[in-house]
């Protein structure tokens, strides 16, 4: 994906943040499909709040759980459309794409929009602070 293709269409602008953002949220897709909690409690900030399809709040400890305790398997995790928007210490992703796995033993397959906003640590990196996924035709 090029830059232009965020919603904003700032054209590139603060190109290594951007570049930064997008390998972090490649990251959060490689960890969310290995169940790596390690690298997911690195990436995922203390104050996120997840809107999960169901319309319910998760914290970072839900997520972490579900990888942790194994409820949750991921199998299947392809981009269609990355789009990254820098603004100072703030990012956000807008990832379209498939998902497949088994949550709580019951398999899911779908096509889904997920947007997060990212906030940027000095000493971390770029760490997901709120999320929220909903279906996408």
């Amino acid at each position: 994906m090029d830059t232009d293709d965020h919603p904003t269409g700032n054209g590139g602008a603060d190109l290594p943040g951007v570049e930064a953002l997008r390998a972090a949220e490649r990251r959060l897709q490689r960890a969310q499909l290995s169940s790596d909690v390690a690298a997911l409690d690195r990436l995922i900030d203390d104050r996120l709040v997840f809107t999960g399809p169901d319309g319910r709040l998760y914290s970072k400890q839900d997520d972490l759980h579900v990888h942790r305790s194994g409820q949750q398997t991921m199998t299947r995790v392809d981009e269609e459309h990355l789009a990254v928007l820098v603004a100072g210490g703030t990012g956000v992703t807008w990832f379209l794409g498939t998902v497949e796995g088994t949550l709580a033993g019951e398999p899911f397959l779908a096509r889904v929009r997920y947007t997060r906003t990212w906030t940027l640590d000095k000493n971390e990196g770029w760490r997901l602070l709120a999320a929220h996924v909903g279906p996408a035709d």
